[in-house]
């Protein structure tokens, strides 16, 4: 697999583990309180990161 596809792939189940991470954001932030907050913008911006990081360059469509 390309580097730029397992980058975007990387990036989609890292935000698929902070959605997971945002649905039981009550339970979590009573046990941890903001770390669990840090915790969950720091996974979305890697997963972001990742993601773009991932795609191809501009103008690498065939015309």
């Amino acid at each position: 697999m390309e580097p730029q596809k397992t980058r975007f792939w990387a990036g989609n189940i890292v935000l698929v583990v902070a959605l997971i991470i945002l649905l039981n954001m009550g339970v979590l932030s009573e046990r941890y309180g903001m770390g669990a907050v840090i915790l969950w913008m720091a996974l979305v911006a890697l997963g972001f990161y990742l993601i773009m990081s991932g795609k191809e360059p501009p103008g690498s469509m065939p015309e």
